[in-house]
């Protein structure tokens, strides 16, 4: 598929409830995930406003593949690789994360980082961080955002400062498809959300309100989450706007994970099958989280444990304003 296919295919027409038998559904499911990857590519490599299609072809191409994954069975799906979920943020926004916290220019953050970020982790310490940021987390039915649904949303503020603490905390739970009341919610196992949960809730594609208060909220200043490129990878697809803003610079995300990578020396020490830069293990280094306390992965809480972490490990760093 090129990229004039790409935009054919989600221009077309399609309505998903004929899409019945397995292959049909498989074969439709691939194409609309090339297309998907081919059509983002393209929109983030344009000059501004010289994007020759608009990011919401994308957006509505990606809701198209979500009700036919529903079609299909997305628990089927649970083996299948991720096709739209970046992995990591990229170098440059890394760079402009360092910068957003420093308040200096992403240029001089980039001399301190070197080659490929190699030297990233000397860039996060030389200078003082200060300044509020967001925080947020998401619990979603999938891996993929091209394939399933932000069900709760968590999102607080905080001053970097050795003794601030959070405020302004929202969180919200968004509905899913009806389908799912007698098959259940999907990934329950890891986020412990049940129908009665979501029962009566708008999905977040449906509540425009949401969206732009979430929305509103990122803009606003930079904003913190752990494992960044997920929630990143989310808002492209799910929240209007947010692909535009992000990049216009208006929104710039910082990867805590990435800061635990980078300035916690114990990270290097231990095995990589620990996990040692998931939350959970990093709470537990940092005694944010005591030994018999596990990670909720619910979004409020697990923003207000990762804004704990961070203020742990910058105050060990000496990272704060004198």
């Amino acid at each position: 598929m090129n990229l004039s296919q790409a935009i054919e295919h989600a221009s077309a027409f399609v309505f998903p409830g004929f899409l019945t038998d397995d292959e049909t559904l498989i074969a439709e499911r691939e194409r609309n995930e090339e297309a998907i990857g081919l059509l983002m590519s393209a929109w983030m490599a344009a000059p501004s406003g010289q994007e020759t299609f608009s990011f919401d072809l994308v957006r509505n191409l990606a809701d198209r593949n979500r009700a036919s994954c529903d079609s299909f069975g997305i628990e089927r799906l649970r083996d299948v690789a991720p096709a739209t979920l970046a992995r990591k943020l990229s170098d440059d926004d890394l760079v402009r994360g360092v910068a957003a916290l420093q308040h200096r220019s992403a240029d001089e953050v980039r001399r301190s980082a070197g080659v490929a970020c190699a030297d990233l982790g000397i860039a996060y310490t030389e200078r003082p961080v200060s300044g509020t940021v967001c925080g947020i987390d998401i619990e979603t039915t999938d891996r993929d955002p091209a394939r399933g649904y932000i069900i709760n949303v968590g999102l607080e503020f905080m001053d970097l400062s050795p003794k601030a603490k959070p405020e302004h905390p929202f969180s919200g739970y968004c509905g899913i498809p009806d389908i799912y009341a007698d098959k259940g919610v999907p990934l329950a196992f890891v986020h412990h959300i049940s129908w009665e949960d979501l029962e009566g809730k708008r999905p977040l594609r449906q509540n425009k309100k949401m969206q732009r208060a979430i929305l509103a909220a990122l803009e606003m200043y930079p904003y913190m989450a752990h494992n960044a490129s997920f929630e990143d990878s989310w808002f492209m697809l799910q929240i209007d706007g947010y692909a535009e803003a992000r990049k216009a610079g208006r929104v710039v995300p910082i990867d805590t994970r990435d800061i635990c990578r980078r300035i916690d020396p114990e990270y290097k020490t231990l095995p990589h099958d620990s996990r040692p830069a998931a939350l959970e293990s990093w709470a537990l280094r940092r005694g944010t989280l005591k030994r018999h306390q596990k990670e909720t992965h619910l979004g409020l809480e697990d923003v207000d444990l990762m804004f704990r972490t961070v203020q742990a490990e910058f105050s060990e760093r000496n990272m704060f304003t004198a």
